[in-house]
């Protein structure tokens, strides 16, 4: 039967150290949302500024046009009245009271000359200008009509008088055009605004689909139902799943070394804790020197297997960086206190710098001074030099060295190069284990110069 998928409680995910920032697709959508309206916004008001003022300018176009037929008409009666000598403003607005449709003739000292449809009204004469330009303007001058006005100033032929002629018209219809005009864009514009948002989310919700699919597919990894990530994922999500299932193939690597050390370590304490309880069952009489011996012995496996694992846990770190040369310093100063007639001689790239935690390489390159300062004749060589991608480091002495047939056995745990001398046998073995965990090698030659052993460690350079 399977069980039903339990969540934890938000007050517990808090309390476990899960956080949420929040939905990424909401997220998406806002910024896409926020971006439409703007843009919206900003060419809705502009395409609203160029219509109102085409349509604005079509209505006074027409304005203008009675205006000017008015001017071309008009000549000086005998009385000194204006007259139209043709039919110039034959609409009919002109004759109905009130029709919306206006035109006034005034000149200076001299009697208004109004159309019909202003009945008992005059169109308000301002001294704003002075000139033979035309001018259009708006108005409330009438309490229960907005007017548009155009004028001019005009002086006809045989007369002194300067005449202002003024044609008029209702705003109802341009307000009318333009509320029709910008209800029309408002519905529109919104549609287009609200369909846009919608693409917005699908693509916002299509396009991250594939990490719901990575999600799906981690879930299956922890739940032990596949090991890798292998679905195929777009090229942009791609390398982050690869460098995925590559940290999920380091931790099961690390996991392997370190199941691995714990047999190792429990199989090397079984075989002394075995002999010391049988001694102490038997009540032997050399019970004291086998528990001493044997706790040497076990003393020397746990040494063995702790290096390898600070090792393990140091190497996980991407910025582990030691330059070599105050490395050997270190261990030149402290062996030298050791073995004050050893002769201890440094050369080659000071400035190399290896991809190794300090610790590290202080133990390996301490373990190799060593032994050639204990085992050697008095001199010690060490060179560094940098070759590709590695670090080379050579350490030489002038001691007896060790035949070709047992330098790899050398390596084994317990191995020592001169039992008469105090020593673990673990140098050897922690500095090949420590240099392999970081990728580097150890190989054991012969000095060409000073006739005794030459370790060549390899490490990973760093810049």
């Amino acid at each position: 039967m399977k069980l039903p998928r339990l969540r934890w409680p938000r007050f517990l995910r808090r309390r476990a150290g899960v956080r949420n920032t929040g939905s990424l697709t909401r997220r998406m959508i806002a910024v896409s949302a926020l971006w439409i309206a703007l843009l919206l916004g900003v060419g809705g008001y502009t395409l609203d500024r160029f219509l109102v003022s085409a349509i604005t300018a079509n209505f006074d176009s027409q304005l203008e046009n009675v205006l000017t037929g008015m001017i071309s008409a008009a000549e000086i009666g005998r009385d000194g009245e204006v007259l139209f000598t043709r039919d110039a403003v034959a609409d009919q607005r002109f004759l109905e009271p009130y029709s919306g449709l206006y035109f006034q003739i005034s000149g200076t000292g001299a009697e208004a000359f109004p159309s019909r449809s202003l009945w008992d009204r005059q169109l308000r004469v301002g001294a704003g200008h002075q000139d033979d330009n035309v001018h259009f303007y708006d108005t409330d001058e009438f309490p229960d009509e907005r007017l548009r006005v155009v004028e001019r100033d005009v002086r006809l032929p045989n007369s002194q008088t300067r005449w202002r002629f003024q044609a008029a018209q209702s705003r109802d219809s341009l307000d009318a055009q333009i509320s029709v005009l910008r209800r029309t864009m408002i519905r529109s514009f919104g549609i287009l605004g609200l369909g846009l948002i919608v693409l917005a989310a699908l693509q916002a919700i299509y396009g991250l689909w594939p990490l719901r699919r990575v999600r799906r597919e981690i879930a299956a990894i922890r739940s032990g139902n596949k090991a890798r990530v292998d679905d195929r994922l777009p090229r942009e999500i791609a390398p982050m799943v690869e460098e995925l299932n590559q940290l999920l193939e380091h931790n099961e690597v690390q996991a392997e070394e370190a199941r691995r050390h714990a047999g190792n370590l429990a199989h090397a304490l079984k075989t002394p804790l075995t002999v010391i309880t049988n001694a102490a069952t038997a009540k032997a009489e050399d019970l004291g020197p086998t528990v001493i011996r044997e706790a040497t012995t076990m003393r020397r496996q746990v040494d063995h297997h702790l290096a390898r694992a600070r090792a393990i846990g140091r190497r996980s770190s991407a910025q582990a960086r030691a330059p070599v040369r105050p490395s050997l310093e270190a261990v030149e100063r402290a062996v030298s206190r050791l073995y004050e007639n050893v002769t201890i001689d440094l050369a080659g790239d000071k400035k190399a710098a290896v991809r190794v935690e300090r610790q590290d390489l202080d133990e390996m390159l301490g373990n190799l001074i060593e032994n050639a300062a204990k085992y050697g004749g008095g001199r010690v060589f060490v060179t560094v030099a940098r070759a590709e991608d590695m670090v080379e480091i050579e350490v030489e002495d002038d001691g007896r060295g060790i035949p070709e047939e047992e330098r790899v056995s050398i390596f084994d745990r317990g191995a020592r190069l001169d039992t008469g001398k105090p020593g673990t046998g673990l140098g050897l073995a922690i500095v090949r284990d420590v240099a392999q965990i970081y990728g580097g090698t150890v190989l054991l030659e012969e000095s060409e110069d000073l006739g005794g052993l030459l370790v060549r460690l390899k490490l990973p350079a760093s810049g």
